[in-house]
């Protein structure tokens, strides 16, 4: 019975590290990701924040060899240079700037970081990021969805 409640315990902490999306775990999907060499690709990004721009959500972006091409808001407002918030939307217009944002907030720059991956392709679907524990409105959720590749 003793053995039985350990392997149990085992199985309730590998679950919930699987569900949270680890540093070790957005390494391999991250993998994942570079190995399907998907160059041109078009996906909606829900930024879910207190922020001035909610209801400029979701924004569809397309990417080409790592690059951002073009970006639109809900409104199919295309954001261009110019947009008082480019500058912020653009750090996470790519699945390799989504990458970078998980990773540099999983190395200790927030207290609680989860991230749900893709099961083929191994983006993220869903990054959270609560950067001070206890803190309100400092939350950051992105929510990537509509995900198609391009030819």
């Amino acid at each position: 019975m003793k053995n039985f409640f350990g392997l149990m315990l085992i199985v309730i902490i590998a679950v919930a590290c699987a569900a949270t999306g680890g540093q070790s775990d957005s390494i391999s999907q991250q993998r994942k990701w570079e190995e399907a060499r998907i160059s041109h690709y078009r996906f909606e990004l829900r930024i879910v924040c207190y922020c001035p721009f909610r209801g400029r959500m979701p924004l569809q972006i397309e990417v080409l060899d790592g690059q951002m091409v073009s970006m639109k808001d809900a409104h199919g407002v295309i954001i261009t240079k110019t947009d008082a918030h480019f500058e912020y939307f653009d750090r996470y217009a790519t699945m390799d700037r989504l990458f970078s944002v998980l990773e540099a907030h999983q190395g200790g720059k927030a207290d609680r970081v989860t991230a749900k991956f893709h099961p083929v392709y191994g983006f993220p679907e869903q990054i959270y990021i609560d950067r001070i524990k206890g803190a309100a409105d400092d939350e950051l959720r992105f929510v990537i969805s509509g995900f198609e590749q391009l030819p």
